[in-house]
C-alpha cells in the first residue's frame, strides 16, 4: 500500500481491486509542476506491483481535470534562455503515457471538468473515458506555438479520423461532452453529480472481472491500429492461447456451466 500522506499534489487509495488516483491541485486546474510528475511516477511504481489492483480509476479534484502544464512553472521571459522542453516530454509526460497505455488491466478517466492540452490527451489515453456533461476538451497546444504532445497526434486521429483532430488541433477548438461522445472521442457522458459515482460502479464491475483477460483485450484492441489483419490474426490467435490456460477462464466456464455468477480472482 502506497502512503497517501507521502503526496502534495495527488490522492491515492485502493477498494477492493479498484483503484482512485486522484489529481489533486484543485486551484491550477490540476496541471502539472514537477513535483506532480515525481508524485505519478511513484504511485504507478506502486500499482505496477500491486498485485491486488485490478483496475485503475483516473479523476481529478475542483472544476477541473486537468490543464494540462502548470506554464508557471517553468515560465521563461524573452531574455531568458530558450527553455528544452523535450526534456520534460522525455522524462515526465512520455513515461506517464506510457504507464497508462502499458498496464495489463483496465484504466477509466472520469473527465471532472475541462481538460486541456496534455490534460486532454492523458485522459484519452486511457482506456474507457468518461466525462460529465459540463467536461470539454481542448488541443491548446497551437495557441503557444507548440505541438500536440502526450501522445495527442497519435491517439486523436485514430479515435475521430485525421480530418477532425486536424481541425482541432490547428484550430485549438474547444470540444464539450456531448460533441465529445459523438465524435467517438469518449466512452459515455453523465449529469455532473452522477460522474464519480458511475465510474466507480464500472471500475468495481471491471476490477472483479478477468484482470488478465481483459488486459489481453487490452493490447489486442491497443496493437491493431498498426498490424495488419494476417499479423493480428496471430495475435489473437497467441493471447487467446495465454487466456485459456489462467484460472479466470477455467472459473467462468465452470461458472456458465453451474449457471451461476463467476468468482473472479484476476489469474
Amino acid at each position: 500500500m502506497t502512503d497517501q500522506s507521502a503526496f502534495a499534489h495527488i490522492e491515492f487509495s485502493i477498494n477492493q481491486g479498484l483503484a482512485v488516483l486522484t489529481l489533486n491541485r484543485p486551484d491550477r486546474l490540476n496541471s502539472f509542476n514537477s513535483e506532480m510528475h515525481l508524485e505519478m511516477k511513484a504511485v504507478f511504481k506502486n500499482i505496477k506491483r500491486d498485485k491486488s489492483i485490478r483496475c485503475l480509476l483516473i479523476t481529478g479534484n475542483g472544476r477541473g481535470f486537468c490543464a494540462g502544464q502548470d506554464l508557471s512553472d517553468r515560465a521563461v521571459s524573452v531574455s531568458d534562455e530558450a527553455p528544452d522542453l523535450s526534456a520534460s516530454i522525455e522524462q515526465n509526460y512520455n513515461p506517464l503515457i506510457r504507464n497508462i497505455t502499458g498496464l495489463p488491466l483496465p484504466v477509466i478517466c472520469a473527465v471532472n471538468g475541462v481538460a486541456a492540452g496534455a490534460g486532454a490527451n492523458i485522459a484519452l489515453a486511457c482506456d474507457l473515458v468518461l466525462a460529465a456533461k459540463s467536461a470539454s476538451f481542448i488541443q491548446s497546444f497551437n495557441k503557444l506555438g507548440l505541438v500536440p504532445d502526450s501522445g495527442g497526434t497519435w491517439i486523436l486521429p485514430k479515435l475521430i479520423g485525421q480530418a477532425r483532430a486536424m481541425r482541432l488541433c490547428l484550430l485549438g477548438e474547444k470540444v464539450n461532452a456531448e460533441e465529445a461522445l459523438e465524435m467517438g472521442m469518449i466512452a459515455q457522458v453523465f449529469e455532473d453529480d452522477q460522474l464519480l459515482k458511475e465510474a466507480i460502479s464500472l471500475g468495481e464491475q471491471l476490477a472483479n472481472g478477468p484482470t488478465k483477460g481483459l488486459g489481453f483485450i487490452k493490447r489486442a484492441i491497443q496493437a491493431s491500429a498498426n498490424n495488419t489483419l494476417d499479423q493480428q490474426l496471430d495475435l489473437e490467435r497467441d493471447l487467446q492461447g495465454i487466456a485459456g490456460r489462467t484460472a479466470d477462464y477455467q472459473e467462468g466456464v465452470a461458472a456458465f456451466m453451474q449457471k451461476r455468477q463467476p468468482n473472479y480472482t484476476g489469474e
